[in-house]
């Protein structure tokens, strides 16, 4: 059996790593040179770096803040945001990138997933996809009722991009399936409804996703202590978990998720 992995999560704009809740509110947190050595040190699989405002921006990952970042670290490191072609994805592997993580323009763009893993492996390719079950009110702020699902599965949440603004009619289950087929990797699910929100993973919405795909999947939005890294691994079997908020405050270390894990028998890297 493969070891689970305990993932750090640094959404960045601009040359700042940010944090918010369900996409919104972003506020300053650091330095993400300085965070990504920090959490290395603190025992972290691998760090995911996403450049949140680039698709929103339509500009290109900030590549110097890229090199920076992986000159420091000996874990792997995934980027991802403002990637619109296979030169993209060719530039930020040269710049130090493990792998490559490809949401809004594999939406708009399908074969790009295909070419991608041909060129580079689809060791390289992680398919992000942000989802959102609870339907956007009117005032931009993400919150609203909650739509409809199939089970308890969560099957019906909607697939959004550009950081969470757009909806895209997707249905997450369905466009995960597609994503793995096209050539992804792995897939990246990121439950807006529960970002930010530090009271769980959406297990439902993330077993929907790890049951219809068989590549690795990595659960992210919700974490708020240990507990909720060990619930997502004992209900699911998902490869990896992320959170970022929690990290960032200081409210938990990835040390103390890691040994709460071992305490429950889960093994970690």
């Amino acid at each position: 059996m493969l070891r689970k992995r305990v993932i750090v999560c640094l959404d960045v704009s601009g040359d700042r790593v940010v944090k918010g809740t369900r996409f919104r509110e972003l506020r300053e947190v650091g330095d993400p040179v300085q965070l990504a050595d920090r959490y290395q040190q603190q025992g972290a699989d691998e760090i995911i770096f996403l450049d949140v405002s680039a698709s929103v921006q339509e500009r290109g990952t900030v590549l110097d803040v890229v090199r920076q970042t992986a000159e420091r670290l000996f874990i792997p490191l995934t980027v991802g945001g403002g990637i619109r072609s296979v030169d993209d994805v060719g530039r930020l592997l040269r710049s130090g990138a493990d792998k490559v993580s490809v949401n809004s323009a594999a939406v708009h763009d399908p074969p790009l997933l295909t070419a991608a893993a041909a060129k580079f492996g689809a060791q390289c390719i992680v398919a992000s996809i942000d989802a959102r079950v609870c339907s956007p009110s009117g005032d931009g702020s993400g919150a609203g009722e909650r739509g409809p699902t199939k089970g308890d599965g969560d099957a019906a949440a909607t697939v959004y991009t550009h950081g969470g603004r757009r909806a895209t009619g997707l249905v997450a289950t369905e466009w995960a399936e597609r994503c793995a087929e096209l050539g992804a990797g792995e897939i990246l699910i990121t439950s807006i409804d529960h970002d930010g929100v530090r009271t769980g993973f959406d297990v439902g919405l993330t077993r929907a996703i790890r049951q219809v795909v068989d590549v690795p999947v990595i659960a992210s939005g919700g974490a708020g202590g240990p507990q909720h890294f060990v619930d997502v691994f004992q209900q699911v079997d998902v490869e990896a978990a992320l959170a970022a908020g929690i990290f960032h405050s200081g409210a938990v270390s990835v040390h103390e998720v890691k040994a709460a894990l071992r305490l429950e028998g889960i093994e970690v890297r």
